[in-house]
């Protein structure tokens, strides 16, 4: 997985907050977790797609077809470590609007949505 040098963050609230802007206008929002993760805590309702970190190799060569590298893009994870580094994948490969989600869904369900479980 070829990295880039930098990748932006975003925080749990400034996403919500963006989510909720009827004007902020189009963008994509991707979830790294594991299929078992995503039993726990699902955020596909918000618009989320699942492309799970350990099938990257299934994935990779599709994500550049089916999202566009212009748009803002949200990676997420579990605490933000995995969703840093597809972030930075993302980069390298030419998406322009990157951002990490801080702290990932652990931080989303303290601070956004406290009636998700955390894990």
């Amino acid at each position: 997985m070829a990295m880039a040098s930098f990748v932006r963050s975003i925080t749990p609230q400034e996403l919500a907050a963006r989510l909720r802007d009827p004007e902020a206008g189009p963008l994509q929002l991707i979830d790294v977790r594991e299929p078992a993760e995503l039993e726990l805590v699902n955020l596909s309702a918000l618009g989320f797609r699942h492309y799970p970190l350990s099938c990257y190799k299934e994935w990779s060569e599709r994500i550049l077809r089916e999202l566009d590298p212009h748009c803002p893009t949200f990676v997420l994870c579990h605490y933000g470590i995995r969703s840093a580094q597809v972030s930075e994948w993302l980069q390298a490969n030419g998406f322009t609007q990157v951002y990490n989600i801080s702290g990932g869904i652990h931080a989303w369900a303290l601070e956004v949505d406290p009636t998700l479980p955390t894990y």
